[in-house]
This record gives structure tokens, C-alpha cells and sequence, in this order.
């Protein structure tokens, strides 16, 4: 069973209703008991990272959810905002993030490269995964994705940067450490895409 962290951002129903086309059993978790007896969960997040972190907090799942994370070595995919939660910390808030992959969420205006460019960052963008990457298993060429953003994840090491894109630079736009997997893009606004890497999250 695959729980959708419901903590009041993010496209929960989209999620849901991707998995129920699929006929792969998900469900939204509001509250502690919801993440009873799942093996996987999706953290999705839109907004600031501040914002996300205080509702995550008052949700009254972050401790549950470090748990399943960094415990019990559950698979995690963390969307947008969600995957930027899972840095230590953000060029966007003061805030400390959940730390579950080390690194620091950057803005793309310390980036000359991009200054020429409009921000956010917006459409649809090519997606270049690590080989070994079972997330993106079947899309290793000619994947494309839909993006919305204007910070980026900034690993403190390459090995944990799943997957790159380009705008003006390349930047990680998916991360990975051990369990836990994050896409700055938007895999529930992706089409076939985005259908075929939460299949392959389903699986993991």
C-alpha cells in the first residue's frame, strides 16, 4: 500500500487517481494512523519550503515519517517542495529541512547561467537519469517531464543526484539516498511519463 502524505500541499488527488488508473492500491495519510501497514509513501509539496515544513510539523506525522525513512528503510518519493523538504536546509527559508538527503536547496538566480532566463522555471523539460536508476527504469532516453520551480536541489554529492536537466544550467532535478528517492518535477502533471515513474516507485 502505497500512502500520499496529505499535510495540506500538494496534488494528493492527482496521486491518487494516477495509482487507481494503474490499479495499484494507494491511499492518502492525514493523520499518524493512516501510515499504519504501508510499505511506500509519496510526500508531495507546492509553495514556499517554510510553509511546508510548519504544516508538515503541525500534521503530526514528521516524527512517523522519519521513521519509515531513515528506520525502516521504507521507499520514499518526495515531489517538488516535497523533495526540497528532504534537504537539510533552503536559500528560500530559515527553516531546517528533514535532512534525509544531505545537501542545500539553492535558488536558480545565484546561477549567472540563468539570470538571461524566466523564473520560475516552467514547461516541459528533458530529463537525463543515472543509468543504474531504477526510478527511471524505461526512461532512460526521450523522457520528458513537467517542471515549476525556481530553487533546485543542490547534492552535497554527486552520487546522490539520480537525475539532471538543463535550464541555463544543469541541476539535479532528481535525488536519491539509499530508500529514499526526490523529483523536482511534477511526475502527476507528466502524462505517460510520469505514469511510468510512479510505476516504477510502486515497485521499488
Amino acid at each position: 500500500m502505497i500512502a500520499v502524505v496529505d499535510y495540506g500541499l500538494g496534488n494528493v488527488a492527482s496521486f491518487l487517481n494516477m495509482y487507481k488508473r494503474m490499479n495499484i492500491p494507494a491511499k492518502s495519510a492525514r493523520v499518524v494512523d493512516d501510515l499504519d501497514g504501508i510499505d511506500r509513501f509519496v510526500l508531495p509539496g507546492v509553495g514556499a519550503f517554510d510553509h511546508a515544513m510548519d504544516l508538515l510539523d503541525d500534521s503530526g506525522m514528521r516524527t512517523a515519517l522519519d521513521e519509515l525513512a531513515l528506520v525502516k528503510k521504507v521507499p520514499v518519493l518526495g515531489v517538488c517542495v516535497g523533495m526540497q523538504m528532504m534537504a537539510d536546509d533552503s536559500d528560500e527559508g530559515k527553516r531546517p529541512g528533514l535532512g534525509w538527503v544531505s545537501g542545500r536547496v539553492r535558488g536558480f538566480v545565484t546561477e549567472p547561467e540563468v539570470a538571461r532566463l524566466p523564473l520560475p522555471h516552467m514547461g516541459w523539460n528533458d530529463v537525463t537519469p543515472q543509468p543504474s536508476s531504477a526510478l527511471f527504469g524505461g526512461l532512460e532516453t526521450g523522457a520528458r517531464f513537467y517542471f515549476l520551480h525556481s530553487f533546485f536541489f543542490d547534492c552535497a554529492s554527486r552520487k546522490n543526484v539520480e537525475a539532471e536537466a538543463r535550464y541555463g544550467v544543469d541541476f539535479s532535478c532528481a535525488v536519491r539516498s539509499g530508500n529514499v528517492h526526490g523529483v523536482q518535477f511534477h511526475p502527476e502533471k507528466s502524462h505517460h511519463f510520469g505514469a511510468a515513474l510512479l510505476r516504477n516507485f510502486a515497485t521499488l
